[in-house]
């Protein structure tokens, strides 16, 4: 089913992201993890794609094992850096046979050891993957957003011009980078309305339990770290200590969203299903968000999230 419908009709969503193992045995880790998320039975679960596609293999792989062992909605990554418009189009045509209605189009990074893109046939940016996905009129397309703004763009107004025409390309919804600053977020949902952006805008949530980790992906993405949670987590006495404290903070972030009208949450799981289910029993996610359904037909007003 296409994500945009079923988002259409609940009005809110639970969503994990995974990315594909390197060998056998990670893969079967990874789907005791997401045998264990199933039960909260999320909108859908994507799976990412390495660098110029360095992993569409092992992509397609997982969303395929995903599509035929579970009742879950998969949506594989897809960029267009370093591939052809006729390498991006057989791709798309083969996730079409095998059954997936989805895909979140990027642009991506170059190859490991690169210094610059190498686009072909002018497939540049994350916009013409969206209108070549689009042209299939086959896919519920979701994009990415920078809260923060994109490293490369010169300030998140610009950035914010750029995901509008990913948005007017043909993209439904969009998922965040990850943050941990909620006031960054409604300060980007805010931008985003004023220049018209209406589709969903799902928050992308990082549980914290290996800091160096962490660092290294927010010195790479532009993502700022709190100087409060990286000092507790530096201090901490134990790897168990710091993991209580990443769990705390993600449970935190994700109450304040959830208190100021956000319907939509989307967990960076790094393939692990332990912290994500802290944090959503925690919350009690689930259960505090079926009611909103249930509203919907009493006519509600727009979820935050949803950019109205």
């Amino acid at each position: 089913m296409k994500i945009k419908d079923i988002i259409a009709r609940q009005r809110h969503s639970i969503s994990f992201e995974f990315f594909p193992p390197k060998d056998k045995e990670g893969e079967d880790k990874l789907f005791e993890a997401i045998r264990t998320l199933e039960a909260f039975e999320p909108t859908f679960v994507s799976v990412t794609y390495g660098a110029g596609g360095g992993t569409l293999k092992n992509t397609r792989q997982v969303i395929a094992r995903i599509k035929k062992e579970t009742r879950l909605t998969p949506m594989p990554h897809l960029t267009c850096v370093d591939q052809s418009k006729e390498e991006l189009t057989a791709i798309l045509k083969d996730y079409i046979f095998i059954g997936i209605e989805n895909v979140l189009a990027l642009r991506g990074d170059p190859p490991s050891g690169a210094m610059k893109f190498s686009p072909k046939n002018g497939l540049c940016y994350a916009k013409d993957l969206v209108q070549l996905a689009t042209s299939f009129e086959a896919f519920s397309i979701g994009v990415a957003v920078y809260p923060e703004g994109h490293i490369e763009a010169p300030d998140l107004d610009t950035d914010l011009l750029y995901t509008k025409e990913k948005i007017e390309a043909g993209a439904d919804f969009a998922i965040t980078q990850m943050f941990f600053d909620n006031r960054v977020f409604y300060n980007f949902l805010e931008k985003a309305r004023r220049i018209g952006i209406r589709v969903p805008i799902i928050p992308g949530i990082m549980s914290v339990t290996d800091i160096e980790r962490i660092k290294r992906f927010s010195l790479k993405c532009g993502t700022t770290l709190p100087a409060q949670l990286v000092q507790n987590m530096e201090n901490a006495a134990s790897a168990d200590e710091v993991r209580k404290i990443g769990i705390d903070f993600a449970t935190r972030q994700s109450e304040d969203l959830l208190s100021n009208g956000i319907r939509y949450f989307h967990f960076y799981t790094l393939n692990r299903a332990e912290a994500v289910t802290e944090i959503l029993r925690n919350l009690n996610l689930k259960q505090r968000l079926e009611p909103v359904k249930a509203a919907v037909s009493k006519g509600p007003a727009t979820p935050v999230g949803e950019c109205a």
